[in-house]
């Protein structure tokens, strides 16, 4: 896999277009004056953790004796799941059960951003070639700007696309995922075949 095509990968799975409704409903508890400072924080917290599972996943799986194949089926599972609540979303999305107030990490920054699938996605690209792990974190970063940048524009992007856009736009995303969910799921069972 490419960087540039890890980036990309990287940028289907945290869906900024997808999420940006959520986070404008999110956000709506919040002061006007403070959103974009909230934003700014959940946005840092989820590359903090994006990073950690970076860096120091390798360890944590091999301690846990978890191996790549393990990873791989995991991992197109859970993006598999993702992608078809992207396809046919439920009604009110999940947030009837978030703390009045403004958010502290979660929901924003873990699972909005740094979901279980973004993880998985980084562990994989980690475990599968260790020796490009400038590589991987250069598309991390690439992917998480992308991210900020949509995030940041949210209420300029529902002007402009509209909600039906926006709608339109996760529903393609979504069947971008479940083909590579798909994928990662082939390639987790074909390695483990191979042994």
């Amino acid at each position: 896999m490419t960087t540039l095509t890890a980036a990309v990968t990287l940028l289907l799975v945290m869906d900024p277009l997808g999420n940006l409704a959520v986070f404008i409903a999110v956000l709506e508890r919040v002061p006007a004056a403070r959103r974009r400072k909230v934003l700014i924080r959940e946005l840092l917290f989820a590359l903090g953790v994006a990073l950690a599972f970076l860096f120091a996943g390798r360890p944590v799986l091999e301690f846990l004796g978890l191996r790549q194949e393990s990873i791989s089926i995991a991992g197109g599972i859970v993006l598999f799941l993702i992608a078809l609540h992207m396809l046919f979303p439920t009604e009110g999305g999940g947030l009837a059960d978030q703390p009045e107030g403004e958010p502290f990490i979660v929901p924003l920054a873990v699972p909005f951003i740094a979901g279980p699938s973004a993880l998985a996605t980084l562990l994989l690209l980690e475990r599968s070639d260790p020796g490009r792990l400038w590589d991987w974190l250069l598309a991390l970063l690439a992917a998480w700007a992308a991210t900020a940048a949509v995030l940041l524009t949210a209420p300029v992007l529902l002007r402009v696309l509209g909600r039906r856009g926006l709608i339109a736009l996760e529903r393609l995303t979504g069947m971008l995922l479940v083909m590579i969910a798909v994928q990662m799921f082939l390639d987790g069972v074909a390695r483990y075949l191979a042994r």
